[in-house]
């Protein structure tokens, strides 16, 4: 692990990187896909290791099977569950981080990590949102539109106290992220700054990006 900061003194960390998607939108596992000769996956869960004092991977149950992994779940919640049940009982803050993110800095992670040690449940990097954002009803009407000064868009990884985390997913809950399950329970998430470079891998357009970056051309 690196330099530990005075704050995380007898803290156990432990990160769950969720990479057992079937990749719907994109046309295949994109957590399998190459950059610069290494699977997405790979990418995510060296930092994740260089960060943490232990990973736990969330894999398809077959790559699971062969890679030594967690086999993951039919939603992604579902999937964090699965890694859950993987990491060690005295782990006193968890990650949880997309393999779809492969350039999450080791920078991040402190951030978010060093968020909870000061006293957050939990901690999530997150972005200015620049375009107006419209609420819209069934038939695509607009019914509101809200300040985007109070709207950020959130990435991974994110940290949280392991016991909020683990009763945030207690009866079985589904969100898009681990952060909805533990602020439904009431419990306090802080954001900090994101990176415009952790981009989350979607489309194959994001792909091409993301081979561009690891070559130096964006």
């Amino acid at each position: 692990m690196n330099t530990v900061s005075k704050q995380r003194v007898g803290e156990k960390i432990w990160t769950i990187v969720v990479a057992a998607g079937s990749g719907t939108r994109f046309g295949s596992p994109k957590q399998f896909s190459l950059i610069n000769e290494r699977r997405i996956v790979d990418w995510a869960v060296e930092t994740a290791r260089i960060s943490s004092d232990g990973v736990v991977i969330v894999l398809p149950p077959e790559q699971a099977e062969r890679e030594g992994g967690v086999a993951g779940g039919a939603t992604r919640s579902a999937s964090v569950r699965c890694g859950l049940a993987a990491v060690p009982s005295d782990a006193t803050i968890i990650c949880v981080h997309d393999a779809a993110r492969p350039f999450a800095s080791e920078f991040l992670f402190d951030e978010v990590i060093d968020a909870v040690c000061s006293g957050a449940d939990g901690a999530v990097p997150g972005l200015p949102v620049v375009d107006t954002i419209k609420f819209i009803d069934s038939t695509n009407i607009v019914t509101s539109t809200p300040d985007r000064r109070q709207l950020v868009a959130v990435q991974t990884p994110q940290a949280f106290r392991a016991k909020q985390l683990r009763q945030a997913h207690e009866n079985n809950p589904e969100g898009t992220d681990d952060s909805t399950l533990v602020e439904a329970r009431g419990g306090k998430i802080v954001v900090i700054t994101g990176d415009p470079l952790n981009r989350k891998i979607t489309t194959p357009e994001d792909l091409n990006w993301a081979r561009a970056i690891s070559r130096g051309e964006v």
